[in-house]
């Protein structure tokens, strides 16, 4: 086997496992798009990996699941009493677990964690909070559980919104929140753009980002979650950075300030509903004038009237 042959086959492995890092509902198909190989090929691929111990594969022949093998799991659980405090827990349950980390990969943890870990005491109203954290050879993922209210149902009562839904496509946009006076509504925003995956069930309702898909938000049925459930997963070798996520959503006049952001037009249609009427076009705009740049991602809108 030539070298180049053998150097291919590590980029189609590697790009399958960042794949499923990110949770790719079409891995096989993105890597036969991306290397212009077989589909076959690709699962030799798959394959390999499997006997490698890397990872995974169950479900069907049609639908399969794949999974990164864990190295180690851990779990903790949390009451919401007695002043908890999430540079506390971040400090006594996780930053040691993530020490083996690059210091890039290993700053964007401390902000996402103590982010969603201080959300979810200020926010959720709930009794307790449960933490898993789950590291593979190739990615770490970090599942933060309240019983509380649920963040979509919070948002829209405190704000009085239409409904859950809108309370979604609210959050979408950024400097959302509920308590003005202590809160800056920035942290679930930049987390998710830190993040290969991040994921948020409440309700019937599941809204999730994937760094690869170009602000690509989703709202899908669920079975109804119990209070919030935050998913953060990440490459143990990415290249990203926070000042670098944060330098794309600030000026580029020198001032720094959260003054950028991307509304996703398709959250404000629900089902099959066309964008013609003038309080769906009200929903797009509400709070626009927070930010002094503004993307509109027409991604899925077939038309608009």
């Amino acid at each position: 086997m030539s070298r180049g042959v053998r150097a291919e086959g590590e980029a189609v492995r590697s790009f399958l496992l960042q794949g499923i890092v990110e949770k790719d509902p079409r891995l096989v198909s993105s890597a036969v798009a991306k290397f212009g190989i077989t589909r076959q090929a690709v699962l030799k691929h798959v394959e390999r990996l499997r006997q490698q111990n890397a990872i995974t594969v169950s479900g069907t022949r049609g639908k399969p699941i794949y999974e990164l093998v864990p190295i180690e799991v851990r779990r903790h659980d949390f009451q919401l009493s007695g002043g908890l405090a999430e540079h506390e827990v971040w400090e006594s349950t996780i930053e040691e677990a993530l020490s083996f980390l690059p210091k890039n990969v290993f700053g964007i943890w401390m902000y996402a964690f103590t982010e969603m870990f201080n959300n979810a005491i200020d926010h959720s109203g709930g009794q307790s909070i449960h933490v898993r954290l789950t590291k593979s050879a190739q990615a770490t993922e970090v599942v933060v559980y309240d019983d509380g209210k649920g963040i979509f149902k919070k948002i829209r009562e405190a704000l009085q919104l239409d409904d859950e839904k809108h309370a979604l496509f609210e959050l979408s946009k950024g400097k959302l929140t509920t308590d003005p006076k202590n809160h800056s509504g920035e942290g679930i925003f930049f987390t998710s753009r830190m993040m290969d995956r991040f994921d948020i069930s409440s309700g019937v309702l599941y809204y999730t980002h994937r760094a690869d898909f170009n602000f690509d938000w989703l709202v899908d049925d669920n079975k109804p979650v119990t209070g919030t459930v935050v998913t953060m997963a990440l490459s143990n070798h990415s290249a990203r950075t926070t000042k670098k996520v944060f330098d794309a959503y600030s000026s580029t006049d020198g001032e720094y300030g959260f003054n950028k952001t991307v509304i996703p037009i398709d959250l404000a249609q629900y089902g099959a509903d066309s964008l013609v009427s003038r309080s769906q076009a009200k929903r797009v705009l509400d709070r626009a004038d927070k930010f002094e740049h503004v993307v509109f991602d027409f991604k899925n809108v077939e038309s608009v009237g």
